[in-house]
């Protein structure tokens, strides 16, 4: 019965030690600064949200919200506290809990991707972004989950031709 409790207060600890802290913000949000996704573009963005499983099935973002942010000061610093070096979080190292300038949310664009995990941003802006979303699976009443959050950054010059394409898969 010891080892029991012992095995479960261990995977207990291993589980909250996956919960990342996030890092006090030192740099403010800018309405200003982000402003520019808010004027019209003549830039499509497109892509492809997906992860693979080490099965090597691959899980679509399907009907999952992707995020369109313009690359602040602001964004720049949260997502470095969020992904650090990586562009793949896993949902068990999610923070607790997100305490974001409201005007942050509203200087974002979404849309969702399809059931294949594609989408589409259109009229955008020349500027550099952001783009993420998360791909997660598994029983939604599970204590844990699998897959996670994914992103990329674009930027777009406003002299594009063609879609500027971007894949979040995390690598």
């Amino acid at each position: 019965m010891r080892i029991g409790f012992v095995a479960a207060a261990a995977l207990a600890g291993a589980i909250m030690a996956g919960c990342q802290a996030r890092q006090p913000a030192t740099v403010a949000f800018s309405a200003e600064e982000a402003a520019y996704i808010k004027k019209p573009g003549t830039g499509v963005v497109t892509g492809h949200a997906f992860r693979t499983k080490p099965s090597g099935v691959v899980v679509n973002a399907a009907g999952e919200v992707v995020r369109l942010v313009p690359a602040t000061a602001f964004a720049r610093e949260r997502f470095a506290n969020f992904y650090g070096t990586r562009k793949y979080v896993p949902h068990s190292s999610y923070p607790a809990e997100d305490k974001a300038d409201p005007g942050y949310a509203e200087h974002t664009r979404t849309t969702k991707a399809e059931a294949n995990g594609r989408f589409a941003f259109d009229k955008v802006a020349p500027g550099s972004y952001f783009v993420t979303t998360q791909v997660i699976w598994g029983d939604e009443t599970a204590f844990t989950r699998e897959g996670g959050s994914v992103y990329d950054s674009i930027t777009l010059t406003g002299k594009e031709t063609e879609p500027v394409h971007v894949i979040l898969s995390g690598h």
